[in-house]
This record gives C-alpha cells, structure tokens and sequence, in this order.
C-alpha cells in the first residue's frame, strides 16, 4: 500500500512514541535528584549510557525498564501503572509482518492484531481506497483477500478457510444495539475487481443490503466530486473505545495502531474533511447501482 507522504510512517511514529516515554522517565529521575551516572551505579551498570539511551528512545523500553526507573526514583505506584500502561501502548505501535515471521497463520495474525476488539468497541469510522472493508466483505470477497495476502506474505500455514470463517464471525457486531460504524469508500472502490466479475457482482449487492442496517452508515466519495483541496489518504480505521480512542494503519509491511492526541487529531481532521465531500444513503447506494451497471449492463441490482 502506497502511503502519502504527510502521514506518519511507522518508523518515526513509534519513535516519538519512544521519546515522550523516554522523556517522562529522565523527568522522574531529574526530580529523583539522581544524575545519570548515580542512577547507572544503584542499577548496577557500568555506565550512564544505558541511561542516556533508554530516555532518549535509542532503544525500546520495556516494562522492566519502567519498574526500575519508578523504584530507584521512588516513583508512587500510581505513576508507575500509568507509566506500565504508556510502556504497553508503545509496545504495541507497531506489529511487523516481517518480524511475525512466515509460519504465523493469518487467523494467529488477525487473533493477536485485533483479539476481541469488537466486543469492546463503541464506535468504528473506517476510510478505504483500496478494497472493501473487512466487515462489509463476502465470503467470496474476503477469501480474495486473504488469499492474495497470504501470497504476498510468504505465509507457510494454509488457514484461509480458518480466518474467513473468524472474520465473518465478527460481522455480527453490525447488528448490535448500541454501537456504530461508518464506513468511507473512494468510489474507485466500487469499480476495482480483484477477484473476478462474479464475485465483485456478489460484493456489491452486499454492499447495498448492509448499507441500510441501523448501525451502519456507508459513505461514498465520487470519482467525479470537486474535492476543494481534499485529496485522498492512507487507509485507517479510527476506533472509539469507552475512554479512549485509537487509529489503526495497516501497511504493506505491518499494523500500525496510534493513540497519541496529536494523532488521533489529525485523524479525525482528516476524516472530517473527507465526509463534507462524500455521499450517503440514496445518493451513495445510486453510486454502487452505478458499479453495478457498469460491471455488467442489464444486470441492475437483482
């Protein structure tokens, strides 16, 4: 997946991740009254360079890393789990594909990346360029996709059928009270057809029945729209949790999730701006009537 050049890229992402951690545990050792040097002696180091790197996010941090600054610092416990809990988030920015290796299957994959998410999530905003959402995929569909990713993933285990089968699972959450999702597609969405005319035919229909659920709003951006400066973005999924927000990237090369206030705005901004140039209801089911027609004149939509 092709990302703009504005967004945050995974490496500079989780870095400054890195440095506001970092950044909060030389605070606590400043206000400790220990310098680097006495700090590196009651850690039993040899010297303050350990020190220097973890609070300059030279390297990751991890939750040991966090005990030992809070009880050498006589932190409270409080800030300790608070600062647990930022050493969590950052640990997981940033999911490597490479790293996961060739013989995690997809459906071990998507069980660590997005677990029980669903059941704990209020509300789902999902902007797509390139394919259909995955809650809003068929079977068909879906089993393309995954296929094409296990493909270019090099993935060894053959657990397609496994995955399709979980993920379909999760599109139960559409019909339950009480949460939203909203769904943004390019309209180049509708035309693409990676998986054969059948199947895209199939897609759309689908497309048109979910459209019309309670929780579900589908919003189109036209191809042939005056964007006024709006141009097209990466990917995302912004996700509303009691309490919390995050986004989610997913990239060629891995799954970045966000939940910085800085990016969680720009985020939204984005989204925003993107929704005062696109369709809904009637107007976005014509476009993918439109689709349809297109992909095969007289079939209309069944």
């Amino acid at each position: 997946m092709w990302v703009m050049p504005d967004s945050p890229m995974p490496s500079s992402s989780v870095q400054a991740a890195r440095l506001r951690l970092g950044g909060q545990l030389r605070k606590i050792r400043e206000a400790s009254g220990l310098s680097g040097r006495d700090f590196a002696r009651r850690a039993g180091w040899a010297d303050a360079t350990s020190v220097t790197k973890v609070e300059k996010g030279q390297r990751a941090i991890t939750a040991d890393h966090i005990r030992l600054w809070c009880r050498l610092c006589g932190v409270s416990d409080l800030r300790r789990d608070e600062l647990l809990a930022d050493q969590e988030s950052v640990a997981r920015m940033w999911v490597s594909n490479r790293e996961l290796g060739r013989k995690i299957g997809l459906n071990a994959t998507q069980r660590m990346t997005i677990g029980e998410m669903f059941a704990q999530v209020s509300s789902v905003r999902t902007y797509q360029t390139k394919v259909v959402p995955g809650l809003l995929q068929t079977p068909g569909y879906m089993t393309g996709v995954l296929r094409g990713v296990r493909r270019e993933r090099h993935v060894e285990p053959d657990d397609v059928t496994e995955a399709v089968t979980e993920r379909l699972a999760r599109q139960r959450w559409l019909r339950v009270p009480g949460k939203r999702f909203e769904f943004m597609l390019e309209e180049a969405v509708l035309r693409y057809r990676p998986y054969g005319d059948d199947v895209h035919h199939e897609q759309l229909l689908h497309l048109m029945e979910v459209s019309r659920l309670p929780a579900v709003t589908l919003w189109i951006v036209p191809m042939d729209v005056d964007r006024e400066g709006v141009r097209p973005r990466e990917s995302f999924d912004i996700n509303t949790f009691p309490g919390h927000r995050e986004v989610m990237v997913e990239l060629l090369s891995g799954l970045l999730t966000l939940n910085h206030l800085d990016d969680l705005e720009m985020y939204q901004t984005a989204w925003d701006d993107l929704r005062s140039i696109a369709v809904r209801g009637a107007e976005a089911r014509a476009l993918v009537r439109r689709a349809l027609e297109r992909l095969d004149p007289g079939r209309g939509d069944g």
